[in-house]
């Protein structure tokens, strides 16, 4: 059996594109090395841009097998 975890990481404004860019990408590789130190493991993720596509955020879903 599992734990899950999910959390949002909100991306850098975006002003002519909704894509993530390099320093998302960065912020993303932080938290999961930070999860993974901590023993979780990365179940899914997904990349959500809003309906003004100005701001996105990552939604990151973690799991650790309970004891």
């Amino acid at each position: 059996m599992y734990t899950y975890k999910t959390e949002i990481l909100m991306v850098s404004t975006k002003w002519f594109s909704d894509k993530a860019n390099a320093a998302d990408i960065s912020m993303l590789d932080q938290l999961l090395n930070e999860r993974a130190a901590e023993g979780w493991e990365l179940a899914a993720y997904d990349y959500m841009g809003t309906s003004t596509q100005i701001k996105g955020a990552f939604v990151v879903t973690f799991r650790k097998e309970t004891a």
